[in-house]
């Protein structure tokens, strides 16, 4: 039985209040001893959280305790660690920065398809499948035959969908992403620039792999996540991958056999793209580290670093 509950949660709706809710959010948080990270906007709330089942699920009833958000969903999963360190609630301009006025998916959002029925739209000759997910993440997973736009971060897709002539090709769009935040922003984007038959997957690709048998599965991978886990598949079980704390990147275990891989120095992705200088500092980091870990203490300032970026992504 896992020791930790992950709690994964978003939703569009209009907070024009949400700078007062930073405060009393964290300090619940805090009480319940949550860590994880919290995005607070007009347009909404997107985070991960995680503790005991117990302790987050109190802070689950404390925001759905707002009317406006007492229909909150989340996401569950276990983990025998706890995958976050600090807790932060964040006030920003979008729960998920594209980067485009105007652009509501409460009013706007395609449609939603359920994962049970998700197979069945990938089988649609008439349907072109995207994701919309980072290209560090498709690395790792992703359903076959889906268009890779090849981004860096999120607000580099609407230029990839202005662009990209094979999304004129058929009638119909359908987009995905890890829980469903950025599927919900990209089809109403989609929308905005007059496509009119736009799909998206409900709950995104954690909630289909937690559905959809493995027997059944279209997934092909692992599904990165944005806490110390790094990735998960079929069921939500811990994936293969790793991170390297160098340049933050996900690794394999054949990435992990490489020469070029040192902990905590260098990875084959990164090994000739630091200085000198910088090499130096990860040594010392990683010597602090293994120090740490001698003490049974974590050391909060490498571990912290595994792919907080939640600004841009966690959905």
């Amino acid at each position: 039985m896992a020791n930790f509950l992950t709690a994964a949660l978003y939703k569009f709706v209009e907070l024009p209040d949400f700078a007062e809710l930073r405060a009393p959010l964290l300090a619940c948080c805090d009480d319940n001893q949550v860590k994880g990270t919290i995005l607070l906007a007009h347009e909404g709330i997107n985070g991960t959280i995680a503790a005991t089942a117990q302790q987050v699920h109190a802070v689950l009833e404390f925001l759905r305790r707002d009317p406006r958000l007492a229909d909150l969903s989340h996401k569950e999963s276990g983990s025998e660690k706890l995958p976050f360190y600090r807790m932060k609630v964040r006030l920003k301009r979008e729960i998920v920065t594209m980067g485009v006025p105007g652009i509501n998916p409460n009013r706007m959002a395609g449609t939603y398809v359920k994962p049970e029925e998700w197979n069945h739209l990938l089988d649609d000759p008439d349907v072109i499948v995207v994701d919309v997910r980072n290209d560090y993440e498709v690395a790792i997973g992703t359903f076959g035959g889906a268009l890779n736009p090849q981004t860096k971060s999120f607000c580099e897709l609407p230029d990839w969908v202005r662009q990209e002539a094979a999304l004129r090709h058929k009638p119909k769009v359908a987009m995905f992403c890890t829980g469903g935040i950025r599927c919900e922003k990209s089809t109403a984007f989609l929308r905005s620039e007059g496509f009119e038959n736009v799909y998206h997957l409900e709950g995104g690709i954690l909630k289909y792999l937690e559905t959809v048998p493995e027997t059944e599965s279209r997934w092909q991978g692992d599904c990165f996540v944005f806490d110390e886990r790094v990735s998960v598949g079929h069921g939500l079980q811990p994936g293969n991958y790793q991170l390297c704390r160098a340049c933050r990147q996900p690794i394999s275990p054949a990435d992990q056999a490489s020469a070029w891989f040192v902990l905590g120095i260098s990875c084959p992705q990164c090994y000739n793209k630091k200085t000198e200088a910088q090499k130096k500092g990860l040594l010392e980091r990683q010597r602090q580290v293994e120090l740490a870990q001698r003490r049974n203490q974590p050391h909060i300032g490498a571990r912290y670093a595994a792919k907080e970026k939640l600004d841009d992504a966690v959905g």
